[in-house]
């Protein structure tokens, strides 16, 4: 069986904001007859039971919403006790979380922490910027209650990411964005287009193109390259550095099939992804289907297969090593065929062009300085069994002697 995470919605769709450019929010409309979605104590045991059954080298459990705080404190206090009770001597389980922050409090902030969750909070910028799309159902916007929120987890020292999604709001912003999330002490970023379509596969008015997707990304390199490599994190440069130094592709859209994870609603309901939970794409149930069954199906199987059916033009590309053809949201749109090219395919270009002689300097750093270290059985392998969750900042339990947030890490 091959290895697989979760991405779990245990409120579905449900949100205490109305962010514009939410694609997840009309998924509301896939169980109308609930006006609150919560997944039962049912569904919750079944789920981490049967995934912690599995033969996994790092069981990833990813809470998502919708808004997963509205869950209450005393769910994911349930989540840990039957991971805890479920997980056998020794198993790697790690928990990422991604929230708006906006309820964070003490109570999750001192769970957070005590079980070492990787959590990613959403903040697009500074406060005009940020309150453009994230705003409450009256309007209000929402950077004051986010900022309350983080400054509850550094008060506890719980480890997070800050995810922008790059929108009409700041697109044209790159170094406002950046200067304002690293003056506020931000050292981990996570940088995600947004690009999204209207019935008559028509951009949204917030979506960005593939040039102005190009342009940010270069000015954000910029910024970053050389003076910030050191100090900060920006996932998507980090995992050009991964595939370029270790062949390793840790984020799906620089893989060759879409079988890395599952989406599973709060009823149990699960799918391939995120961005293609529809009715016509449901796998099945977790309360009626085994794991190794969803896996081998042959919706998951021609599902997955459809990130290779790239377009003929990419296989003469300089950059499809780095690519493979990007995420199939941003090639199946508005009916379209995998064979489509990506909506953001001239962007992506302009920024790999543009960055590549930097990201060659860095991958030969790399590996000059590996050549000078201790080699792998001379490092020390600490021993994280089910009690002890895997912090950023520890040393990788693969034995590589590099920080986990800097290895495995990033498989979460």
């Amino acid at each position: 069986m091959e290895e697989f995470s979760l991405l779990i919605k245990p409120v579905s769709a449900d949100c205490n904001l109305k962010c514009d450019y939410c694609f997840y929010l009309e998924k509301s409309s896939l169980y109308p007859g609930e006006k609150k979605h919560r997944m039962s104590e049912k569904v919750l045991e079944q789920l981490v039971k049967s995934y912690l059954g599995t033969e996994q080298s790092i069981y990833s459990f990813g809470w998502q919403g919708g808004e997963p705080t509205l869950m209450g404190v005393d769910f994911y206090k349930k989540v840990v006790g039957l991971q805890q009770k479920y997980g056998r001597t020794g198993a790697l389980i790690g928990n990422g979380f991604q929230t708006n922050t906006t309820l964070v409090n003490t109570d999750f902030a001192k769970l957070f922490s005590e079980y070492k969750f990787l959590l990613g909070c959403s903040l697009d910028g500074p406060e005009h910027v940020n309150n453009k799309y994230r705003r409450f159902s009256d309007g209000r916007g929402s950077h004051h209650q986010v900022m309350e929120g983080i400054k509850i987890l550094d008060e506890y020292r719980v480890e997070y990411n800050i995810l922008t999604l790059v929108s009409q709001a700041n697109v044209g912003h790159a170094k406002e964005v950046y200067r304002y999330l690293c003056d506020s002490g931000f050292r981990h970023h996570q940088y995600i287009p947004c690009v999204e379509f209207d019935e008559n596969g028509s951009p949204a008015p917030y979506s960005i193109s593939a040039e102005e997707w190009g342009d940010f990304l270069c000015e954000l390199y910029d910024l970053w390259y050389p003076r910030d490599i050191h100090t900060i994190s920006i996932r998507h440069f980090d995992s050009i550095l991964t595939k370029q130094v270790e062949g390793i592709a840790n984020v799906c859209t620089m893989g060759d099939s879409c079988s890395k994870y599952f989406v599973v609603e709060y009823n149990g309901d699960v799918y391939p992804c995120d961005f293609f939970v529809a009715p016509e794409m449901k796998l099945g149930n977790i309360l009626v289907d085994d794991w190794k069954t969803l896996q081998n199906s042959n919706l998951y199987r021609t599902f997955s297969e459809k990130k290779i059916e790239w377009n003929s033009q990419c296989n003469t590309c300089d950059y499809l090593f780095l690519c493979r053809g990007d995420c199939l949201k941003h090639r199946m749109y508005a009916g379209n065929i995998p064979q489509n090219l990506s909506y953001l395919c001239g962007g992506w270009k302009k920024f790999l062009r543009h960055s590549e002689s930097g990201f060659q300097i860095l991958k030969e750093k790399i590996q000059t300085e590996r050549l000078h270290q201790p080699p792998d059985n001379h490092m020390p392998k600490p021993n994280y069994g089910q009690d002890k969750k895997i912090g950023r900042n520890d040393l990788c339990f693969c034995g590589s002697g590099k920080k986990y947030k800097k290895c495995c890490g990033f498989k979460y």
